[in-house]
């Protein structure tokens, strides 16, 4: 099982150290309210508080926290993010929902990628799942999928084992700069929410035919 380190104190946050105390994970809440950390440890039973700034101690570490604010939390870890893996779930979605935020051609991953140590691995996951969707889990003998893009081998690998463990499966889409794809997914959830789903209560995945 994996060691590790969440970043944040919203939905996304709860939804994956849930699931991943489930799965036999150590995890770790960070938040800069102590408070609100302990209260959601205290809620989720099994988690431990780490100090917001000081290094975490998951080998892998989730950025579950807004898009606007990321890189500047990497840039604050400095090195006490070397040899981590770095997983981001963010979305770096512009006002209109119909665009990002970061430059042309890049993606909320590679700019957060940036900001890292250079022997830290920076891996998209999760972005294109609601929280409360990732909270409840597989429905109806369905398994929920879980898109990765990253440049180090490894650095999957780690990611992939620990999502198989929080019993959803991962499914790898390529290097880094694949997030830009991934970051449009979400885009695309958003405009199935606006235009013809109404409502959230759903994921994205691959059914294989043959």
């Amino acid at each position: 099982m994996s060691s590790i380190s969440i970043v944040g104190l919203g939905n996304m946050a709860g939804a994956l150290a849930g699931r991943a105390l489930a799965g036999g994970n150590a995890v770790e809440i960070i938040g800069r309210d102590p408070a609100k950390a302990e209260e959601l440890a205290g809620a989720l039973g099994g988690a431990t508080v780490g100090t917001a700034g000081a290094a975490p101690a998951g080998d892998i570490v989730v950025l579950a926290v807004p898009y606007a604010g990321a890189a500047a939390v990497v840039r604050e870890y400095g090195d006490a993010l070397r040899g981590k893996v770095i997983i981001d779930i963010t979305n770096p979605v512009a006002p209109d929902l119909q665009s990002f935020v970061t430059p042309d051609g890049s993606s909320g991953a590679q700019e957060i990628a940036k900001a890292a140590p250079a022997d830290a691995h920076v891996v998209k996951a999760f972005n294109a799942l609601f929280s409360h969707v990732l909270a409840a889990g597989p429905a109806e003998g369905r398994t929920l999928d879980v898109f990765i893009a990253g440049d180090d081998a490894q650095a999957k690998a780690r990611v992939s084992a620990f999502i198989e463990s929080l019993g959803l499966r991962p499914l790898d889409v390529g290097e880094l700069p694949m997030a830009r794809a991934l970051e449009n997914v979400a885009l695309l959830q958003l405009g199935l929410v606006a235009h013809s789903v109404k409502h959230t209560d759903f994921s994205l995945g691959v059914t294989v035919l043959s």
